[in-house]
């Protein structure tokens, strides 16, 4: 077999365009865009206004079965979709989100694709890229030391220190922060108390970026932040303290939507990086709808499997921002089937096509799963090289008792070439104008009822348990006004189920509700359940041992 090039390798070759000509190509100005180098820029607020009047495209979601170590290739598949789609005549943008150094030093990688289905520049994009992540850490982190300065200078809002809410953030991997002790040292480092790190992707400031149409409503949604609580229970706010304007700010330039291209010279925005175990998950609104405005047809991903993702993007953005979305594409493949069927990964490269009808229950439940929402689905079986042919058409076999196709993509190896009929089947599924979207639950059904909702309707669960103190929270909540809001569910992505090793499609489990997070300005509840975690830990062996500096100064080691 031919050397395999790696991911980084592939992209370090791409042919690349200056990216004002990738702009110029979707109508954008070159006054419009702010370059940063040659191969990647922001488009510019006054240019996003002026298009507000014009028709949308069409929207396509990708998201997935639930993860294995054997990977599935969303992101890749979002990418080769938008070349395919471009190959075959149509206009077409892609959206996904940015990279969080987290999982590229820790255990999953980048957030560019891989194979001939890539964004480009990788490495910036998979670093620091344009900046927002760093933004967005040091505006929330601004919260942070503004509201420990309000208390040590008097205490006006009359705060009550053990019920300050707002954490701190970092974009990094450090289980260590997850709960600590400040303003230790004595009288002139203020008043001790326990707080903690939360990774910057499950920040409300970047839930709060990717939710906001501009500056204003991003202003606004800040000013809502509930920092913490008075000693009579009723919330401070960031506008209290006198904290929304400079972190307006400090994210004036992270709103606008990075224009970067595929290897095959199409243009894709990155913007916004949510989590979607921890967060919502989902790429920014104003990335999504202006791409909207551009283009025949926008693909976006949402994170990790359908039931956090999808779920995540049609119940909290698709609702908040008014958004259809036309077709859903569930991104699986042999080996995960296989896994999903009881195969160990060192076993993945035999042909066990038992295993995979018997891991298909995984990816059943997603096709059902999302068609509650009303979108029309298809299935894209993302090609590796030691799938066989039996093992294939199981999946395609099984597929087709859900009244649904899987479609056999070979985009990794081919790039737009090998998604062709995924591409004409998306087409066919978003022009006959079957969706009828709907989110699941109702803005006015109670929180806890919403909470029930997600947990027997999409995970399957047989009840959901709380603590009085969890319920009365929610109550509480209701009575302050914010009983209207959707809920965002922090829940492993590796199983239907709170728990990571129970694969398939169970039925019946328990979801222990453990924390409940009131997200005032993100606009949404998150739910804490099992033993998830909104501050990561690296693995034994994190990604970032293998990634060093060559001879020639190119990075190695990146994916």
């Amino acid at each position: 077999m031919a050397d395999v090039k790696s991911d980084i390798e592939i992209a370090r070759a791409a042919k690349k365009k200056p990216i004002l000509e990738v702009g110029a190509g979707l109508g954008i100005p070159p006054e419009d865009l702010l370059p940063y180098g040659h191969d990647k820029a922001k488009i510019s607020a006054d240019f996003i206004a002026r298009q507000k009047s014009k028709k949308n495209g069409r929207l396509i979601l990708v998201t997935a079965i639930n993860p294995t170590p054997a990977g599935e290739g969303k992101t890749t598949t979002t990418v080769g979709l938008g070349d395919g789609l471009n190959r075959i005549g149509k206009k077409a943008i892609v959206c996904i989100r940015e990279a969080s150094l987290g999982p590229c030093f820790g255990v999953k990688g980048g957030a560019a694709g891989g194979g001939y289905a890539q964004v480009v520049p990788m490495e910036d994009i998979n670093l620091h890229f344009t900046g927002d992540f760093h933004a967005i850490t040091s505006a929330h982190n601004l919260l942070s030391a503004l509201i420990d300065n309000h208390i040590y200078w008097g205490n006006e809002q009359n705060i009550d220190i053990r019920r300050v809410a707002w954490r701190r953030v970092m974009d990094m991997n450090d289980r260590g922060l997850r709960q600590i002790v400040g303003s230790l040292g004595g009288v002139a480092n203020g008043f001790p108390r326990e707080t903690g790190f939360d990774i910057t992707v499950a920040s409300e400031v970047m839930a709060i970026l990717c939710l906001s149409t501009d500056l204003k409503d991003l202003e606004k949604r800040l000013g809502d932040i509930i920092v913490g609580y008075r000693r009579d229970k009723t919330p401070v706010f960031a506008r209290d303290i006198k904290a929304d304007g400079a972190m307006t700010v400090l994210l004036k330039d992270a709103m606008q939507p990075n224009l970067v291209q595929t290897l095959e010279n199409n243009p894709a925005f990155v913007h916004g990086g949510p989590f979607a175990n921890i967060a919502h998950g989902c790429n920014s609104v104003v990335a999504t709808t202006t791409a909207l405005k551009l283009a025949d047809y926008v693909v976006t991903e949402a994170g990790f499997g359908a039931d956090l993702g999808a779920e995540k993007f049609f119940d909290i953005k698709c609702r908040k921002a008014g958004l259809k979305p036309d077709a859903a594409v569930i991104v699986a493949t042999a080996r995960a089937m296989k896994m999903n069927g009881g195969v160990k990964k060192e076993d993945l490269g035999q042909e066990n096509v038992e295993a995979v009808k018997k891991g298909c229950a995984n990816l059943g439940r997603h096709i059902q799963n999302v068609k509650k929402f009303g979108v029309p689905v298809v299935v894209a079986v993302n090609h590796f090289t030691l799938d066989t042919e039996a093992e294939i058409q199981a999946i395609k076999d099984f597929v087709a008792t859900l009244g649904a196709e899987a479609i056999l993509c070979k985009h990794w190896a081919q790039g737009s070439a090998g998604i062709e009929d995924l591409a004409h089947k998306v087409v066919e599924l978003a022009e006959n104008g079957r969706s009828q979207f709907s989110p699941l639950y109702p803005d006015d059904m109670p929180l806890f009822k919403k909470i029930e909702t997600i947990a027997k309707d999409i995970y399957h669960a047989g009840e959901v348990i709380a603590d009085k103190s969890v319920r009365d929270q929610l109550k509480t909540w209701e009575e302050q006004g914010y009983g209207h809001l959707p809920i965002c569910m922090a829940k492993t992505q590796y199983s239907f189920s709170t728990d990571p090793n129970l694969r398939g499609a169970p039925s019946g489990h328990t979801v222990p509700v453990r924390e409940v997070r009131l997200s005032a300005g993100a606009g949404f509840i998150v739910v804490i359940t099992g033993e998830i975690m909104t501050m990561p830990g690296l693995p034994k062996v994190p990604s970032s041992e293998k990634i060093y500096l060559n001879a020639d100064g190119f990075i190695e080691g990146l994916f």
